[in-house]
């Protein structure tokens, strides 16, 4: 009777066990831990995620890190990216594909000195410009092929500068012009000093060259297993209420961001501001890929002058599969 007893409690324990069970997900993001990805750590902070009964896992990102090759790699399930990027690796062979866009807008810029006399995208013929890298340098190059301005220097075109996070070039006058972010880099323009009067901004919308941004990123095989879209589907569902809750709590969600920063590097102001900056490219957002900015993106990329970003219309880039499932 007791053995019998016994085998019972222990297969009621085992059961409770794997009705507990948390499906891990690993989330790999597009660059350092900051308010750029406050949805996410806003989801994990309050539950939303475990809720969902996932158990995830967030990794921070850096200018040394291209996201489509850990995904690649096996070292994340989904990861954030921008459109022109990921359509870049994917017809480099990387198959890649959209399963979620939680940000509407673009928020990339070049900020420029003003006294370099650069007035209009034409004039940057002959200036040095910095960009990031691996991936990032994606939309610079595009517009600048648009321009047809070639990128090897020379009075006719431009030299490319490769930058970390930073815009130390463009304060030390290594660079005439540095891509930054509405939310972030600029900002740390304004931080050091300078007045708006004294830089030029070129923001990419406002020159038909904007591309999405922000967007969730699977290996297209694990689409093939009804589990894995299932689990995505909840990740995303909890996800888009993580980032609901940061535009309504935006200095809450910069605070929960800084406790994930195990660098130490953020810093209050700076994360509040962003999170708030954030707020206004992911209000209205979804969490469904629009395909009408798709198609724009594509468009843009396709246009890229002589030297375009992807050559070939892109076949199964994207998909609603998981976005249905968490929505409908």
């Amino acid at each position: 009777m007791t053995v019998k007893l016994t085998s019972m409690v222990a297969a009621f324990a085992l059961t409770a066990g794997a009705a507990h069970a948390m499906d891990e997900v690993t989330l790999q993001l597009k660059w350092v831990t900051q308010g750029q990805f406050a949805g996410y750590y806003v989801a994990l902070d309050q539950g939303f995620y475990e809720e969902e009964g996932l158990d995830v896992t967030i990794r921070p990102g850096g200018p040394d890190i291209a996201p489509v090759q850990v995904l690649m790699g096996g070292g994340a399930d989904v990861m954030v990216d921008w459109l022109p990027s990921a359509l870049a690796a994917r017809e480099q062979g990387a198959p890649v594909v959209n399963i979620a866009q939680p940000f509407a807008r673009s928020g990339l810029m070049l900020t420029c000195w003003a006294d370099a006399g650069i007035t209009e995208p034409e004039d940057f013929r002959g200036h040095r410009i910095g960009t990031w890298y691996f991936g990032n340098e994606i939309p610079l190059l595009n517009w600048l092929s648009q321009l047809e301005i070639p990128t090897d220097g020379g009075e006719d075109g431009v030299e490319i500068l490769r930058i970390g996070f930073n815009v130390d070039p463009l304060l030390q006058r290594q660079a005439d012009c540095v891509t930054t972010m509405t939310y972030n880099e600029y900002w740390q323009v304004i931080d050091a000093g300078i007045t708006p009067e004294e830089i030029t901004l070129f923001r990419y919308s406002d020159y038909g060259v904007a591309t999405l941004e922000d967007g969730l990123y699977v290996f297209e095989e694990n689409l093939e297993d009804p589990a894995f879209v299932d689990k995505m589907a909840r990740f995303v569902r909890a996800s888009m209420r993580g980032w609901r809750w940061a535009e309504e709590n935006p200095d809450e969600a910069a605070m929960i961001v800084l406790d994930y920063d195990e660098t130490g590097a953020q810093t209050e102001e700076h994360q509040i501001r962003m999170v708030r900056e954030i707020a206004k490219l992911t209000e209205g957002a979804t969490g469904v890929l629009d395909v009408e900015a798709y198609e724009s993106t594509v468009a843009t990329l396709l246009g890229g002058g002589s030297d375009p970003v992807i050559r070939q219309e892109p076949e199964g880039a994207w998909t609603h599969a998981v976005t249905d499932a968490a929505f409908d």
